[in-house]
């Protein structure tokens, strides 16, 4: 059985006429029964009933003739999965990304991937980090962006960015007027930090260990989003990271304090399975991040 058999009978099925399925496969009409005829001896079945003035699947030819179809357009996929071999920045590309850096890294690097790799999509996945380990270890993704440090020997990385983290109140807080926070004062406000299982929440407890306290009050919120606007309406403080604070992102009724020195700060990075063969791909989506007009951040050595 050849794929060129397979496109004869699925001719025949379609135009019902030998003669007519001949031309359109480009071959004389005898040698397009031949084949046919000798494909059905080898499957020990009759693809086509046969009449003077008709030719029609049987019903089992009806199956076999479905089954060639699916069998072609598969086969025809076969060279546009290698084009895309040739050019790793074609398909596009699954990017996991952790909920503190998402809304404040997407809008200024799909523009800047655009210049680099126009053809390239991207497919978003927003997740805390210990599921885009997961998601990343099985294939299901391909690279994730992530806070430093993160895996083993059979994950690779590269650091894109340090990022400081700053204090957020309300206009109306008794800090608003201050030059600087120290990260022990931290302890003796209300603070609001993200749920349980995002590690920006364990990376300000740990910039900020005085948290920890036996008395310390701390709130959790689903975002950092919901926490800005909970801190606006007087309800506690908080630490952004310091891309959460761009021009876009200010209110009138918030006031945003750097840290004293030292300055509570986090690396992002990329990560990936060793074993990923589209290296141009992760190239390239490290050259528009690095591209990209990040408010407060300091950019790393590109890949």
């Amino acid at each position: 059985m050849t794929l060129n058999e397979l496109r004869f009978i699925v001719a025949v099925a379609q135009e019902r006429n030998f003669r007519r399925a001949a031309e359109k496969a480009f071959i004389s009409q005898p040698a397009l029964s031949l084949a046919i005829q000798k494909l059905e001896e080898e499957l020990g079945v009759k693809i086509f009933e046969r009449g003077k003035s008709y030719v029609t699947p049987t019903p089992i030819g009806t199956a076999i003739v479905a089954q060639a179809q699916r069998v072609l357009e598969e086969a025809e996929r076969i060279p546009a999965l290698a084009a895309e071999g040739r050019n790793q920045l074609i398909s596009p590309l699954r990017v996991g990304i952790i909920h503190s850096v998402g809304p404040y890294l997407l809008p200024d690097l799909i523009p800047a991937l655009k210049e680099v790799a126009p053809q390239m999509a991207l497919e978003v996945e927003e997740n805390i980090t210990a599921n885009l380990e997961g998601l990343l270890r099985n294939g299901r993704l391909d690279v994730i962006i992530i806070a430093l440090p993160f895996g083993d020997a059979s994950i690779l990385t590269h650091a894109l960015y340090d990022e400081p983290f700053q204090v957020v109140v309300n206009s109306e807080h008794g800090w608003a007027a201050r030059r600087s926070i120290r990260a022990p004062e931290l302890s003796g406000e209300k603070v609001l930090l993200l749920d349980a299982g995002h590690c920006f929440s364990n990376q300000v407890e740990e910039a900020c260990p005085e948290l920890h306290r036996k008395g310390a009050e701390i709130q959790q919120g689903t975002s950092l989003e919901t926490i800005r606007n909970m801190v606006a309406s007087g309800l506690g403080i908080t630490v952004l990271p310091a891309s959460a604070n761009s021009p876009r992102y200010r209110s009138k009724l918030l006031r945003i304090i750097p840290f004293s020195k030292p300055v509570p700060s986090r690396r992002i990075a990329l990560a990936w399975r060793k074993s990923f063969t589209r290296t141009q791909a992760v190239e390239a989506l490290a050259q528009a991040i690095a591209l990209a007009e990040i408010s407060g951040i300091t950019h790393l050595e590109t890949l």
